[in-house]
This record gives C-alpha cells, sequence and structure tokens, in this order.
C-alpha cells in the first residue's frame, strides 16, 4: 500500500494478510471453531426457544398480548448494550457469548416463525376443524409446514445475528475465538491479524447462510416459493 500513500500498520498488502495467515494457521483455525461452536449454540438455542414461543403466542391470547409485546418492545434495547449484564450474571465462560448470540438471533426466528403460523390457510384451517383434527395434529400438519418459508427466512437472518453476538461476547467477556483475537491485535496495533481474523469471519458467515439456503432448498422444494425462484428455471 505504499503506492497509495497508507501506512502499513494502517493497511497492510494483501501479501502480508495471507502470510500472516501461514504463520500461525493452526491457531487461527481453532479460533475459528471456537466462535463456530459458540455461534452454533446460540443460533441453535435461538431457533429452538423461538419457535417454541411462537407456537405459545399463536395459539395464546394471553401470550399474545403480554409476551409478545413485551419481546417486540425488547427488539428495541440495543443488545451489545446488555452484554456487561450477560458477563456479571454468568462470568467469563462460553455462557455469556451464547446468551449474547441467542438474545441477538431469536428476534427475527421469532417474529417471522408467528407470522408464517398466522398466514395459515382459513379454509384448510376449518376444513381440519369439521374434520375434528386435534390442536396438535393441525399444527404439525397444516400450520407448520405454512411456516417452514418464513421460519427458514428468519433462520438465514438468524445466523448471521448469531455470528455477530458471538463475536460482540468475545470482545466483552471471551479468552478465545476471533472476536478476542482481533481484541488482541488492536491493542499490539497487529493489523494484518485484524485483518486475517475478519476475513475468517467473512468465510465463516458465507458458510453459515449458505448452509441454512441449502437447508431451504432441501426442505422446500415442494414449496412455490422455491419453484418460482429464477434460478429454478430450467
Amino acid at each position: 500500500m505504499r503506492t497509495l500513500g497508507i501506512r502499513e500498520f494502517l493497511l497492510p498488502a494483501p501479501s502480508k494478510v495471507i502470510l500472516e495467515f501461514f504463520k500461525q494457521p493452526g491457531y487461527l483455525l481453532m479460533q475459528s471453531l471456537d466462535t463456530l461452536g459458540t455461534t452454533l449454540a446460540g443460533f441453535v438455542l435461538a431457533v429452538v426457544l423461538g419457535v417454541a414461543a411462537a407456537i405459545g403466542i399463536v395459539y395464546s391470547r394471553f401470550l399474545d398480548r403480554t409476551l409478545y409485546s413485551l419481546l417486540v418492545a425488547m427488539n428495541a434495547v440495543p443488545k451489545v448494550a446488555l452484554a456487561p449484564l450477560f458477563v456479571i450474571w454468568l462470568g467469563t465462560s462460553a455462557a455469556p457469548k451464547i446468551a449474547i448470540a441467542l438474545l441477538i438471533a431469536i428476534f427475527p426466528i421469532l417474529i417471522d416463525t408467528v407470522l408464517g403460523l398466522r398466514s395459515t390457510d382459513p379454509d384448510m384451517l376449518d376444513m381440519a376443524r369439521v374434520n375434528r383434527a386435534s390442536r396438535a395434529k393441525i399444527l404439525w400438519k397444516i400450520r407448520f409446514p405454512n411456516a417452514m418459508p418464513s421460519l427458514l427466512a428468519g433462520m438465514k437472518v438468524g445466523i448471521s445475528f448469531a455470528l455477530v453476538g458471538t463475536i460482540v461476547g468475545e470482545f466483552v467477556a471471551g479468552e478465545t475465538g476471533l472476536g478476542h483475537v482481533i481484541l488482541v491485535a488492536q491493542g499490539s496495533f497487529d493489523t494484518p491479524t485484524v485483518f486475517v481474523a475478519l476475513a475468517l469471519l467473512c468465510i465463516l458467515g458465507v458458510l453459515l447462510f449458505k448452509a441454512i439456503e441449502l437447508a431451504e432448498e432441501r426442505l422446500l422444494g415442494w414449496h412455490a416459493s422455491q419453484r418460482e425462484r429464477p434460478d429454478a428455471a430450467v
């Protein structure tokens, strides 16, 4: 970057960034796996709790008027501001990082699942009730399949949010992970390592998003939303 007049400690050359990775590939890959594990733990919890809460909200007027309204209001609170509280409550283990990832990821999953469950065709629901289908059967055979496109759309947003939450947790409480690598490197003005960690984070984010996208294609091949996609036409 000398030709552009930029100091190397501010913006290192790409070759230096690549060389920095090969200086310590094992360490950086281990930190990447640590970040990946925390992200997946927070994301899985967000899916389980988000779907469970969405079902409760759709089937309970009380939860709809109380819990749903409260959660929507909480969504406006900057989650990063809550990170220090999780450190105080849960210590500096993996728990606060998972909790932050969960908190940031759960809202798009919850809201999209509620919208999906509520968008079921009323005629289908009436027909199921006429045939005396139980509420559980209506949920799993009609409502839930209908909500799958919305749920998976929320999951694609949620997995990216979970990664962001993990990095926030690693900045605040982490002793491992790519967020911790960035924090330590920034403190010593080790800019190449910062860029290596950022590149690895980008790769993780793309891979996680593509994994959900692949699951969406596999699970929703029957759905009109997939058949109508431009890349589905042959």
